[in-house]
């Protein structure tokens, strides 16, 4: 059985929903708010439901959907780095619900600490790959993904409040990345134009 080369990438799925959660998490943590209510509970479930659906289901779902066109139903053809995607959607999607059911539930984020560790190799791997495909602007989105996991390192193990502002500082500025990366993604596909993505 031959599938039809497609070549619509659902990168921008992932793009966008990642770039609305870092909004979100990065926001609210350099900004402390806003919130209306004045009880931190409320507030954590709130920001920890977009990590769950954003970051996690919407990066998930991207991953899930690329590694599916790579493998199963080949219809990415001629698309190597589109494995390094996949990976990296899929990963960091369950590593976003898992931060955002914490967030919900009140547990205690110290031990995201030794999380923090692998996904700044997740980070460097994205970087490199993608640099090694001449793929720049893929690759400034995960320097800035490494950028994000080196503050997160030293906040969750020194519960230091400075590395918490840099690791928001970090995500706010890769998620307007991520919306330049969505637009130009989309306004390519969709109608031709000649972005730098």
């Amino acid at each position: 059985m031959s599938f039809p080369v497609s070549p619509f990438w659902p990168v921008a799925i992932g793009f966008l929903a990642l770039s609305i959660n870092y909004f979100v998490q990065g926001g609210t943590t350099l900004a402390s708010g806003p919130g209306w209510t004045k009880e931190k509970d409320r507030y954590d479930r709130t920001v920890g439901l977009w990590g769950i659906f954003l970051g996690g289901f919407g990066q998930l779902l991207t991953g899930t959907y690329l590694m599916v066109g790579l493998s199963w139903f080949p219809v990415y053809r001629h698309a190597a780095p589109l494995y390094m995607a996949a990976v990296a959607f899929t990963v960091y999607g369950i590593h976003w619900i898992v931060i955002g059911w914490r967030r919900y539930t009140g547990s205690d984020p110290g031990p995201e600490a030794w999380m923090a560790i692998p996904l700044l190799g997740l980070s460097v791997l994205g970087a490199v790959s993608f640099a090694g495909n001449r793929d720049i602007p893929v690759m400034i989105l995960f320097v800035g993904l490494v950028l994000i996991y080196i503050s997160e390192i030293p906040s969750r193990f020194m519960n230091s409040k400075f590395w918490e502002k840099s690791t928001g500082l970090f995500q706010l500025l890769t998620g307007i990345w991520l919306l330049y990366l969505t637009y130009g993604v989309t306004l390519n596909f969709a109608n031709g134009m000649q972005w730098w993505v």
